[in-house]
């Protein structure tokens, strides 16, 4: 009963003072706090429900000498959700702003708490507290004070909750802030300061501007030395920490610019540094590790300067690490990095006489799609203009009959498609006739077939490049491989589909130019009666098409 009388008779001397004299209103306002900081349940709702938060509002615009105790009544009235929206409706976000400018950092404390409870998860007045140039204060505080330890992380928790509005990010490109989160980064006294720190650098680093000032400011090294101290340790929080770190520079390596600086033609800290990762027990750094590698892997300069430096190895050992029952996302990522690495010609040359080949299909064994997926792709890129090892892997049994398992992977039709473009490339860069007796040993013609009538124009056009070169390679061992998988009924079907693109068709026309030169293919053409599928096609709109149908229909006469 004592603290319902006591709450009354304070509510109701707030409520009839009209001059606003400090000597009436501070014995009101020091039991109306006492009463908030005893977390009695419903107090607040009480508070508010009296109908002064009006009367507090205009203490604070009147600066007067009671505006921190205000302020603070007012940051623990917030503390409860279900009456902040009576405090904005009362004008005290407005009235709180302009004491962000002050020069007592006690007011400044009190202040920003009750501007962040008051906001929190209100977008409306989030965007509206950017609007009002609350960003440019808050580093200024954290620049002004930054020892202040609870000042400091009541601003990085305001920065935090305003990170994800567009005009927030745009405001603190122009005030500094990375050299501010820099520095508190390092001087971080705890886990949970490294998380709000890391929070706000993970919502900034997302615009290409405050990625390249974080660099420039030094961001990237404070991250990893962060990492430095922190590994080795068994603390879920410091695990947290490290995961999260690496992550952040991996997304800050996203930006070209920033990417390139970092990279340093290979001297940079944080590539010295990723190389650490790549060799770490720890997964999350060994997957930064990867997936850093293939960020730095974005141009063809890198790629060949990495190489040099012996980047391969690193990799091909961490993949090896993870073949039986590893980490499915550090595969993948390792087999990315080594993808980007073998885009480059001269990559390429020097990989293969690094035995990479040999060492990636240690990999074949694994069941995981995502990687088998990544495998096929990385294998492709190896063999693309490459013959010799395109011949190399096109003559190994044991690879084609697992990229025949995963040509009828009907699950993954990435993985299917994937071992299909692959089977393709290794006759189209070889043109070896060994090669093709292998795919025909394996039963792989079927499949090119199927891949030729696939819905990607490109696959399409792979497929038929690849039959062509196979036919005019060694047309004796095709053409019954061809005959049984029904090559030229197929072919006619493509031809006559008005669906089917022209440069798909140009190429089919181009494979039944070499089939003729088969005679049990001939005969087939002959009781198809291709020869009206060609005249019509002489007569398309495409004159190159019309063309290579008409220079067919010559061929089928002439063989004839």
């Amino acid at each position: 009963m004592a603290e319902i009388e006591a709450l009354s008779e304070a509510l109701k001397g707030l409520s009839v003072s009209t001059e606003l004299v400090e000597e009436e209103l501070k014995p009101h306002l020091d039991v109306l706090l006492n009463l908030l900081l005893e977390k009695k349940k419903g107090m607040a709702e009480k508070i508010v429900s009296s109908g002064v938060l009006p009367i507090l509002a205009q203490v604070l615009r009147k600066k007067s000498p009671l505006a921190s105790q205000v302020t603070l009544l007012v940051a623990e009235i917030a503390r409860e959700a279900g009456v902040r929206e009576h405090c904005i409706q009362a004008g005290l976000v407005s009235a709180l702003v302009p004491l962000l400018n002050s020069s007592d950092q006690e007011q400044l404390l009190h202040a920003g708490r009750a501007i962040g409870r008051i906001c929190f998860e209100n977008s409306v007045q989030q965007t509206q507290l950017v609007e009002n140039g609350v960003i440019p204060r808050l580093v200024i505080i954290m620049q002004q004070y930054p020892e202040n330890d609870p000042l400091v992380n009541v601003s990085l928790l305001a920065l935090c909750n305003l990170a994800d509005v567009d005009a927030a990010r745009e405001a603190l490109a122009d005030v500094g802030v990375a050299e501010v989160l820099t520095y508190q980064l390092k001087r971080a006294p705890d886990a949970e300061r490294r998380h709000l720190i890391l929070e706000v650098l993970g919502s900034l680093g997302e615009s290409d501007t405050l990625k390249l000032q974080f660099v420039e400011s030094g961001v990237p090294e404070a991250l990893s030395e962060m990492i430095r101290t922190l590994q080795g340790g068994s603390d879920t929080h410091d695990l947290c920490s490290i995961k999260v770190a690496s992550n952040l520079i991996v997304t800050l390596l996203l930006g070209d610019e920033s990417m390139q600086k970092c990279f340093g033609e290979g001297t940079g800290r944080i590539y010295q540094d990723v190389l650490f990762w790549l060799q770490s027990s720890n997964t999350e750094l060994q997957l930064s590790g990867a997936l850093a590698i293939a960020n730095f892997a974005r141009n063809d300069s890198n790629c060949v300067k990495m190489l040099e430096l012996g980047v391969v190895p690193y990799i091909l050992d961490l993949l090896e690490q993870h073949v039986t029952e590893g980490d499915v996302s550090v595969q993948h990522a390792g087999l990315s990095a080594l993808r980007n690495l073998a885009i480059p010609a001269s990559n390429k040359v020097r990989m293969l006489e690094d035995g990479v080949t040999e060492r990636i299909r240690t990999l074949l064994r694994s069941d995981m799609p995502p990687v088998q997926f990544k495998l096929l792709g990385t294998l492709r890129m190896m063999v693309d203009g490459q013959e010799e090892a395109a011949s190399v892997l096109g003559k190994d049994e044991i690879l084609l009959a697992r990229v025949m398992e995963w040509c009828d992977a009907k699950d993954h039709a990435g993985v299917r498609g994937e071992a299909n473009r692959l089977l393709a490339a290794l006759i189209r860069h070889s043109r070896n006739p060994e090669v093709i007796q292998t795919v025909i040993k394996v039963d792989g013609i079927q499949h090119l077939i199927s891949m030729a009538i696939s819905e990607h124009v490109i696959m399409q056009n792979e497929a038929l490049v690849a039959l062509a070169i196979a036919s005019a390679i060694d047309i004796e061992a095709v053409q019954e491989p061809f005959r049984d998988a029904d090559l030229l009924p197929t072919l006619q079907k493509m031809l006559d589909d008005p669906v089917v693109a022209v440069e798909v068709k140009f190429s089919a026309l181009g494979l039944i130019c070499s089939l003729a030169n088969s005679g049990m293919l001939r005969e087939q053409i002959t009781s198809l009666n291709l020869r009206d599928t060609l005249s019509k096609l002489s007569a398309h709109t495409s004159t190159k098409l019309a063309k290579q149908a008409d220079t067919v229909m010559a061929v089928l006469s002439e063989t004839g």
